[in-house]
C-alpha cells in the first residue's frame, strides 16, 4: 500500500495481508473470470483489465506530469501524485517518453474535458495493471499505489494537475 505521500509501505509497516488481498480481490473483479487477472499477474506481474465499470483512467503524458511537478526525478513525482492525486497511478516506461494513469471512477465521457492532452479511457478500453509488488521502474509499476478496496482519484484532482501541467507547457511554447 502507500503512504499519503504515494511512497510504497515496507511490509514492516504493518500493511495487512488481507488489506493486500482485498485491493488484489477488487481489481481481479472486473473481469468476469477474475482468476484470469490472479493468472497474469503470477506469469506476466501485469493483468490486462477492462475499464469502465469499476474505474477509469487518464493517460497522462511524462512531459504533462514533469510539468505540474516540476521535476522528472521519480521520488518527487511520487511525493506531489501522492499528495495532489490523493489515489493510486500507474507508470509505464515502455511508451516513448512514458504515460502515467491516473485511476479514478467512472464518468461520462462528455464530463471530461480534457480528452486532446489528458484522454481519459473508460468503457471499451484495456489497462496494463501490474501487482501491487511492482513498485519500481522499469516496465509496468505502481508510482501511488491504492490504499483500501475501491481506493481511485478524484477526478476534480486530476483535472487540477492537467490544468497545472498544460498552463507550464503551454508557457514553455510561448
Amino acid at each position: 500500500m502507500a503512504d499519503s505521500t504515494g511512497r510504497a509501505l515496507s511490509s514492516e509497516s504493518g500493511v495487512s495481508p488481507a488489506l493486500v488481498s482485498a485491493v488484489t480481490d477488487w481489481f481481479a473483479r472486473t473481469l468476469d473470470a477474475p482468476e484470469q487477472a490472479r493468472r497474469e499477474w503470477h506469469g506476466d506481474g501485469v493483468a490486462i483489465l477492462p475499464l469502465g465499470r469499476r474505474f477509469d483512467a487518464v493517460r497522462l503524458s511524462d512531459a504533462l506530469v514533469h510539468a505540474a511537478v516540476d521535476s522528472t526525478a521519480p521520488e518527487a513525482v511520487a511525493a506531489f501524485l501522492g499528495k495532489a492525486l490523493r489515489g493510486p497511478v500507474i507508470h509505464d516506461s515502455r511508451t516513448m517518453g512514458g504515460t502515467y494513469y491516473a485511476l479514478m471512477r467512472p464518468i461520462e465521457r462528455k464530463q471530461w474535458r480534457y480528452q486532446d492532452i489528458a484522454p481519459r479511457l473508460g468503457a471499451h478500453s484495456y489497462l496494463g495493471v501490474p501487482t501491487l509488488t511492482r513498485t519500481k521502474p522499469s516496465g509496468t509499476h505502481w508510482v501511488v499505489l491504492p490504499k483500501f478496496e475501491g481506493d481511485l482519484c478524484e477526478p476534480s484532482a486530476v483535472e487540477g494537475l492537467v490544468t497545472a501541467g498544460s498552463a507550464v507547457l503551454s508557457g514553455a511554447e510561448q
